[in-house]
């Protein structure tokens, strides 16, 4: 099967599966297929907090180290991540987050460096305040992150082809499969 028809296939399965409701078949084969980015999930779940999940799917589309947008990208995660954990006051679960998943992107650049250790002083500002609530609250921390994660996203250049849900006849499936 050639490459087209094979991503053209993918992407009536995709259809199918989410005619019939089966989300988490739907964002699998996204993922593993790597063909069709869903900014609605990808949305939903940076609102949400969901940053494993965030990762994961991620993961389908670019690596750590593909380029520059891909770094920032998982760092501006990994940073809200980890000031979430200081909100909680998860100190333990804060301290793994820098070790095991900011520490490693240092390396890429001293962008990275100084904004990890620039991370402290806000931290400890706010909490000094008088009410919590004079800080941003997650959800709105959260959607000025995905507005800066968008925008890196729309300029990396290994998005580009995956951001667009092609428009197929909804015979094509059947058509394809009678070609076989």
């Amino acid at each position: 099967m050639t490459e087209h028809r094979n991503r053209e296939l993918v992407f009536l399965i995709l259809r199918f599966l989410e005619e019939q409701k089966y989300d988490d078949a739907v964002h699998r084969l996204e993922k593993d297929s790597g063909y069709f980015f869903n900014m609605r999930y990808f949305e939903d779940c940076v609102i949400h907090g969901e940053w494993d999940e965030v990762e994961h799917y991620l993961a389908g589309f670019t690596k750590v180290d593909e380029n520059s947008d891909s770094t920032k990208i998982l760092f501006a995660i990994r940073k809200q991540k980890f000031l979430e954990a200081l909100d909680r006051h998860d100190h333990a679960k804060a301290v793994q987050i820098l070790q095991r998943d900011l520490e490693p992107l240092l390396t890429f650049g001293d962008e990275f460096y100084d904004e990890v250790s620039s991370l402290f002083l806000p931290v400890v500002i706010c909490r000094e305040k008088e009410r919590i609530s004079k800080c941003a609250d997650a959800r709105s921390t959260r959607a000025a992150l995905l507005s800066k994660i968008k925008m890196l996203i729309d300029a990396s250049p290994l998005f580009h082809d995956k951001l667009q849900f092609p428009n197929f006849d909804h015979s094509r499936l059947r058509t394809l499969l009678k070609q076989r």
